[in-house]
């Protein structure tokens, strides 16, 4: 009987060291998200934008403007948006420099960003890339096009919204849930791959993706 308080105490104690663990890890996350390094002066063959965030297309389209890249391309564009429309809607700068800007339409998360991206770069024959994505999901993106196109040179160039923006988390109710659940889907997305290895073809690793 004298075992099972002391089995008690140490789990514990093991589910308080996890918290803290992770706690810790979850602080990492955001500081080393908020404090990525934006180059505007290195060049590259394209700028790549995620679709799913406030101003990711607006400052594509600017760094397009500065002459930073020779193609944008837009990844993750709903299949029932037509290109002319979005064209329209971006501004008369994206009309004009239609003939540069392509967009796709296959990716419906970040591994498809990934993989759609990469088929992309193949066939335009790129060898560098500036991505475009917002601040608290540019972790992920940055790991799974890194694990696409391992020899492709990725500029991360992460996107800051305005003060009226829900993405400023420190002023929003909601932000603090969005930021944990990006944490959690990076922790996926870095075990994917040692997951897949053990549990292959399992319907819980294929949910990571």
């Amino acid at each position: 009987m004298h075992r099972l308080p002391r089995l008690l105490r140490r789990l514990g104690w093991l589910l308080l060291a996890a918290f803290i663990l992770w706690l810790g890890g979850l602080a990492f996350f955001v500081a080393s998200s908020i404090s990525i390094p934006v180059h505007r002066s290195i060049g590259t063959d394209a700028i790549v934008v995620l679709t799913g965030g406030r101003l990711r297309l607006e400052t594509g389209l600017e760094l397009f403007a500065a002459g930073t890249a020779k193609k944008l391309f837009i990844s993750g564009v709903n299949q029932r948006v037509d290109r002319g429309e979005l064209l329209r809607a971006l501004g008369p700068l994206a009309e004009h420099a239609a003939c540069c800007i392509a967009l796709g339409h296959e990716a419906d998360n970040t591994v498809g960003n990934a993989r759609e991206t990469a088929n992309w770069m193949r066939g335009e024959g790129y060898r560098s890339l500036r991505l475009v994505t917002s601040w608290y999901h540019m972790r992920r993106g940055l790991l799974e096009f890194g694990r696409a196109m391992p020899r492709v040179t990725i500029v991360a160039h992460p996107v800051f919204a305005h003060h009226l923006d829900p993405e400023r988390w420190w002023s929003w109710r909601g932000a603090p849930l969005l930021i944990v659940s990006e944490y959690l889907k990076f922790l996926a997305a870095w075990m994917r791959p040692a997951l897949t290895a053990i549990y292959p073809g399992s319907p819980a690793t294929a949910m990571l993706r």
